[in-house]
């Protein structure tokens, strides 16, 4: 297993839009299936982020996929890496290796005393503990739109969607390209199927480190919260325009998704809103936009005629 790393930087709006249609082509032609997984994010500023993982290469091998595209953008004279790329590998086991990871300063550790040494986390994650999220929208993006004569269209949507905030593309959060024996476990479930035919999940989302409302000094920046909130919506109406009807995954989605069920379930919503009624038909079980949900007040506390 491995990694590619590098930030690329484009020197004018249209040089941008070179390098993300430069970078559907590559992922198009030579990334999407089993080997290649995790995150591309296109921020405001023209920069393009790639933080990519791979499993069953070596680096030898993921230096030869990526030589093409790190190649073209090295030769161009408005594109340049902010951060040079790099392309380590380490054996499988060690990924979840909190000796190894501690070892090589990979992640932050629990600090509690007498926590055990393998409490071990990503140092990103940090970040989310307690954070205060202004606005999140995600979408899963169908593979039509790497056709040839869908690509056009794809990068017209994602450079709309980063005039107003960053997108990230999380690859491995779909499985367009991936195995038979995958596809078919994953239809075996309520999962909205729309997520067998996409190739990524797009998540925008903005927020600040934690925040409490009415605790002095730890307040969040409402005006801010409301300003980011109206941009991450926006920013997903243009992926929108080129996917109407995208579903999404419910564990990372907006507090207010439109039409939630299709969203959630897709054509699964009315096989599962009978089995909520077969198995809990007095709605013990209550969730923000949960199946059933739609029958109870937001509060859950009562039951809408």
């Amino acid at each position: 297993m491995g990694g590619v790393f590098t930030v690329i930087r484009a020197a004018s709006d249209a040089a941008y839009r070179r390098l993300i249609a430069q970078f559907v082509d590559f992922y198009a032609d030579h990334l999407l299936g089993p080997h290649w997984g995790d995150i591309v994010t296109l921020r405001r500023d023209n920069t393009l982020t790639i933080r990519m993982t791979f499993q069953g290469l070596d680096r030898r091998q993921a230096q030869a996929v990526w030589q093409p595209f790190l190649g073209t953008v090295a030769a161009s004279s408005d594109l340049g890496f902010a951060s040079a790329p790099r392309i380590p590998d380490i054996p499988p086991r060690h990924i979840w290796d909190p000796a190894w990871l501690r070892a090589r300063n990979a992640v932050l550790v629990d600090d509690r005393p007498g926590a055990p040494p393998e409490n071990v986390f990503w140092a990103g994650n940090l970040g989310e503990a307690g954070h205060f999220l202004h606005g999140m929208e995600s979408l899963w993006l169908p593979r039509s739109l790497l056709q040839l004569d869908r690509r056009a269209q794809l990068v017209d949507a994602l450079i709309a969607a980063t005039r107003h905030w960053s997108v990230e593309l999380h690859f491995q959060k779909a499985l367009a390209g991936a195995p038979a024996e995958a596809l078919a476990a994953t239809r075996d479930t309520a999962t909205n199927p729309a997520l067998l035919d996409a190739f990524t999940l797009v998540i925008i989302a903005a927020g600040q480190q934690p925040a409490y409302p009415g605790l002095p000094g730890h307040e969040p920046d409402m005006e801010t919260a409301q300003r980011q909130a109206q941009a991450v919506v926006k920013a997903a109406d243009e992926l929108r325009k080129a996917a109407p009807g995208a579903g999404t995954y419910v564990a990372e989605s907006s507090f207010f998704e439109r039409d939630w069920q299709r969203a959630y379930w897709g054509p699964n919503y009315p096989k599962l809103q009978q089995l909520k009624k077969k198995y809990d038909p007095g709605g013990l079980f209550f969730v923000h936009h949960g199946v059933g949900s739609e029958e109870w007040s937001a509060d859950g506390f009562t039951r809408l005629a």
